[in-house]
């Protein structure tokens, strides 16, 4: 029995899915333009910003590197939240869309040697660290793609595996980020089920604003 776990445990870090380095990327760059041009990163939700929430779930989720992606009143927002112990980049173009933060986030993570990536969204308070958690468990190599689903819906947050950065950022134009990419490789998504645990709505409009806390 012993030979037989230690060639387990062998063939899994040869596999690279022992203790994967999952890096954590939180999209945070929108000036928040249905919501008479407040930034969402700002937006407080049980008393802190939702970007530190974002945050905060996916280190409690067990990813690191964690890398913020800011862009409308960055400066601000480094200002007035808590970010020690995330990389932050500034997208100078974050008005062209989530596209150009989401290339920008791959790219500031290739020095990282990390095995993935795990994108959350910050207008997404609903997710927590229990869905980053599964999502993230559903890494097996570094072509792995996965995303956490809801009653069968796929949504965030989504999982990259570090051979697929480069075509996905490729891909990631406009406002689209991912979706173009993750449409034309949906056979090789893992879904991961999150409904039971986290709720994926997403903050966009005044209306939206009575979810927060």
């Amino acid at each position: 029995m012993a030979t037989e776990t230690t060639t387990s445990t062998d063939q899994d870090r040869a596999a690279g899915t022992e203790n994967p380095k999952v890096a954590g990327v939180v999209l945070a760059a929108g000036g928040g333009r249905r919501l008479g041009g407040r930034p969402k990163a700002l937006l407080r939700h049980r008393g802190r910003p939702l970007i530190e929430h974002a945050v905060r779930s996916l280190r409690n989720g067990g990813c690191g590197p964690l890398h913020v992606v800011l862009g409308a009143s960055a400066d601000e927002v480094r200002a007035r939240t808590d970010l020690r112990g995330c990389a932050v980049s500034v997208n100078p173009a974050w008005e062209e869309g989530m596209g150009s933060s989401l290339r920008l986030g791959l790219a500031a993570l290739s020095a990282a040697d990390a095995d993935a990536a795990l994108v959350l969204l910050v207008d997404q308070p609903g997710i927590g660290a229990e869905a980053v958690a599964r999502v993230r468990l559903a890494y097996r190599s570094r072509t792995s793609l996965a995303a956490a689903s809801y009653d069968g819906e796929r949504g965030h947050p989504v999982l990259f595996g570090s051979d697929r950065w480069r075509d996905i950022a490729a891909a990631a134009v406009g406002d689209r980020g991912a979706r173009t990419y993750l449409r034309e490789h949906r056979d090789a998504i893992t879904l991961v089920e999150c409904g039971d645990v986290a709720e994926a709505y997403d903050i966009d409009t005044e209306a939206d604003l009575g979810r927060l806390e």
